[in-house]
């Protein structure tokens, strides 16, 4: 399933397109993450593709990775934009991305970002509770302007994925319960600076099945004529995002998104409504890796340990989640290497600052480079300056040009934010 990006072995050396990894590392240092343009464009243009005939937009969800360079170059695709805050909406608009293309998620919307949303422009806001509802109604309202809605229901549908990452089920935080969606649509038509142009639904992350997203959608389609029924205007589908990625060679490979669309034409295409959907990890996920090099190889009871300069503060999926890396090196193996179990781990003081543990891989030594696969989502825009580790660089890669699309900050930077107060 690595076919499907961009970081092949060539004459031995992984490259990135058509850089090696190698020179990345000579010119900005390791660690470091880097991203391919032609990945992010083939994985965007396999959604828009997959929901061709219908009308749709494909929001590109930014907290799966927020660099302006990668948002400037899906926008320039014709992308829209899912964001989950102010900060993230101010990233988009930076961008360069219109507000008429830009969608507000997120069950915590303040009252300030709904006026800067408003103030900007907003393509609709994806309300998830009855107190946001008045509070929109009532900044709006303040403002003189009409807020677009749509109503995030919750279909109560297992997503069967990681507890911390599925959110349509009774007992999650997000949405209203479906159920009681006659009543909250009513009490939105009745609430003066809101317009309601549809419905909205997300039920997890990193699903590897469809059978849950066909559940949902047929809710939705349901839902959607007793709304009309009962006088509602719903002209747009939000269907949320959370189709996964292949984060090992082994296992069988997730939907596709032509299957994915496929689905979403037999669930709901006959409603005519506009379908946006939010696809973050597999957008991004396969276009990034983590490259980082051996500090040391440590000799453990019955376990070798592999010490490399990145960390749980750089890529915190493994610790967080238990997630899975592929780890390959940057420089190939010779083709009948027995590989070597290592426990792969970073500098940070925490046990948990683990990547990966007896995992068979090529045997290492100090000083070689080896990259993370699949690292492109939830890894920069998760990292921290833990143990005071400076932020890595994101390089993006195009053809056999590369830039450093985010510098690595120094520790006088990184210094010059406390401030000794002078009482001290």
């Amino acid at each position: 399933m690595h076919s499907m990006d961009h970081f092949l072995y060539r004459n031995g050396v992984l490259h990135a397109e058509d850089v090696p990894l190698t020179e990345i590392a000579a010119s900005v240092g390791t660690p470091f993450y880097v991203y391919s343009a032609a990945t992010l464009t083939r994985h965007y243009t396999l959604f828009t593709e997959a929901l061709s005939p219908l009308p749709h937009m494909v929001c590109f969800a930014i907290k799966s990775l927020s660099n302006l360079a990668v948002l400037k170059l899906l926008g320039d695709l014709g992308a829209g934009m899912d964001v989950v805050s102010g900060g993230e909406y101010r990233r988009a608009l930076a961008a360069g991305i219109p507000g008429n293309r830009i969608v507000f998620s997120g069950v915590g919307k303040t009252r300030d970002e709904m006026r800067l949303a408003l103030t900007h422009g907003i393509r609709q806001f994806n309300v998830e509770s009855e107190p946001e509802l008045r509070a929109l109604s009532e900044v709006a309202t303040a403002m003189g302007v009409v807020a677009p809605i749509t109503i995030r229901v919750n279909p109560d549908v297992d997503a069967r994925t990681h507890e911390k990452i599925a959110t349509g089920k009774k007992e999650n935080k997000f949405g209203i319960p479906i159920d009681r969606a006659s009543a909250v649509y009513a009490e939105a038509a009745a609430l003066p600076g809101l317009q309601i142009i549809g419905i909205d639904v997300h039920i997890g992350s990193q699903l590897t099945e469809l059978e849950p997203f066909e559940q949902a959608y047929k809710k939705v389609a349901d839902l959607t004529e007793r709304l009309r029924a009962e006088g509602h205007t719903i002209s747009r589908l939000d269907l949320g995002g959370g189709l996964g990625i292949p984060y090992t060679r082994s296992n069988e490979a997730p939907p596709l998104p032509l299957d994915y669309g496929a689905l979403i034409k037999r669930t709901v295409g006959h409603l005519g409504c506009e379908i946006e959907i939010e696809p973050g990890r597999l957008i991004s996920g396969n276009s990034g890796l983590l490259v980082s090099q051996v500090i040391y190889v440590k000799e453990g009871e019955g376990r070798d340990f592999l010490i490399v300069d990145a960390a749980m503060n750089d890529l915190v999926r493994p610790s967080m989640y238990g997630a899975h890396h592929d780890i390959d090196p940057v420089i190939e193996a010779a083709p009948a290497t027995e590989p070597h179990p290592y426990d792969v781990v970073g500098p940070v003081c925490e046990t948990g600052d683990t990547f990966a543990k007896a995992r068979p891989l090529a045997p290492l030594n100090e000083g070689d480079l080896i990259a993370f696969r699949s690292a492109g989502a939830y890894g920069a825009v998760m990292a921290s300056e833990y143990n005071t580790r400076p932020l890595i660089p994101e390089v993006l890669v195009r053809g056999d040009q590369f830039a450093v699309i985010r510098a690595r900050p120094t520790f006088d930077e990184i210094l010059n934010r406390d401030t000794i107060p002078t009482w001290l």
